[in-house]
């Protein structure tokens, strides 16, 4: 039981280090993407020439971000399933133990019991 607790918190750590990872990428691409924007700004050539390059790298950074954020959410569903699976079997593997205790304690002292019943009724 120690040992899945471990697990339990070792899963939730990996998990905040992805998020913490996930939160940088977002943050490098958004850099990247205003990095560019300035570049096309200040580059030495036509307005229409600078925003159609404005565009596309939008485009392709748009898109470059919306793969990543979806691999990033498939992930994360993943080890959320991972996670809430194990925590489940758990809780089952708990349940069957106490099921088990208690069926343990009922043939332990069901003969006393029954003696105690049959000793008052006795009397």
């Amino acid at each position: 039981m120690n040992t899945n607790n471990h697990e339990e918190i070792e899963d939730v750590y990996h998990l905040d280090v992805f998020l913490a990872g996930f939160l940088f990428l977002g943050g490098l691409l958004l850099g990247s993407l205003t990095g560019a924007g300035a570049m096309l700004l200040l580059a030495p050539q036509s307005g229409k020439k600078t925003r159609r390059q404005m565009r596309r790298k939008g485009q392709k950074v748009r898109k470059q971000t919306a793969v990543t954020l979806h691999s990033g959410v498939n992930q994360i569903k993943d080890k959320t399933h991972q996670v809430t699976t194990r925590i489940q079997d758990q809780a089952e593997e708990l349940q069957q133990h106490g099921q088990d205790v208690v069926e343990d304690q009922k043939e332990r002292w069901g003969p006393v019991v029954e003696a105690g019943i049959t000793a008052v009724q006795g009397t």
